[in-house]
């Protein structure tokens, strides 16, 4: 995945056990998605999990060491460092800027934040025209129709920051976009973007769903298992491959003697298009 030249990133908690203390100790799970498929990539869509015992930036400099390309994430200043290899260039969620002005405009009368929600919806309502067409074709489209709207928020954005106080809460939601407009904007140029990171939040959510089963992880080396379990899993389900009866079959064609020079035969893309695996509904 890392050959790519597009992912998407994001990291939750992952509790622990820490027998020393009696206790859980809180680690991370970073996810690495891939998706082109919203710009007709041929390249097969895939999530990669990978355990660490913080949040520190440091983790995903290591994960991505060698990845030359477009990085989708949240605002998470962790990322940044990846940046200044100038071998990365960070594209940001317009998800997390709508999230914002949305929870002060849902808590009461909040016109500046509904009137950038209105504009943000604008955004949106024209990706879902362009969904599937071929990155040329969308790089066209946001060019016409999505950059007269950002040239003009900004501007406006900027001049209601200045007409209120800078210590609520509307004022950080503003602060936010502004101080990362060049990666807002960044899908514009570019239809291999999206306009956000919901494809890795998408797979994110079993993890977190997971953590409220199984609690925790034994030690920093189950984490790592459930890392490894929980990539073939969701990379299964993103290629409409059910997942028990995809782990079933290569763990018997392991214990029957497969080949390690032909591992890529076991990965779950090359299960995509067998006709006699269920596919997910």
């Amino acid at each position: 995945m890392k050959s790519s030249s597009k992912l998407f990133a994001d990291e939750t908690t992952a509790p622990v056990l820490d027998p020393g203390r009696g206790k859980t100790k809180t680690g991370q799970l970073w996810a690495y998605a891939r998706d082109d498929r919203p710009w007709q990539g041929e390249d097969p869509p895939g999530v990669a999990y990978v355990y660490a015992p913080d949040r520190k930036g440091e983790r995903p400099m290591a994960h991505l060491d060698g990845f030359v390309g477009i990085l989708q994430v949240d605002g998470y200043s962790g990322y940044r460092p990846l940046a200044a290899k100038n071998t990365v260039s960070l594209a940001f969620c317009w998800s997390h800027v709508r999230r914002r002005f949305y929870e002060l405009a849902a808590a009461g009368p909040a016109p500046i934040a509904s009137e950038a929600l209105k504009r943000i919806a604008e955004l949106y309502k024209i990706e879902d025209e362009i969904r599937g067409l071929a990155h040329e074709e969308r790089s066209a489209t946001r060019q016409e129709k999505s950059r007269p709207i950002t040239d003009s928020l900004a501007p406006w954005l900027r001049e209601q920051l200045g007409l209120i106080s800078q210590k609520t809460k509307l004022a950080e939601a503003i602060r936010y976009a502004l101080s990362r407009w060049d990666g807002l904007t960044r899908f514009i140029d570019d239809g291999r973007i999206e306009i956000d990171s919901n494809t890795v939040e998408r797979s994110i959510r079993p993890i977190a769903l997971n953590r409220k089963n199984a609690l925790l992880a034994g030690s920093d080396a189950g984490a790592e298992h459930w890392a490894t379990i929980a990539s073939l899993i969701e990379t299964a389900k993103l290629n409409n491959v059910e997942p028990l009866t995809y782990l079933s079959d290569i763990l018997t064609r392991i214990v029957n003697g497969h080949p390690n020079t032909q591992i890529d035969d076991l990965l779950p893309w090359a299960y995509a298009v067998k006709p006699e695996l269920k596919a997910v509904a």
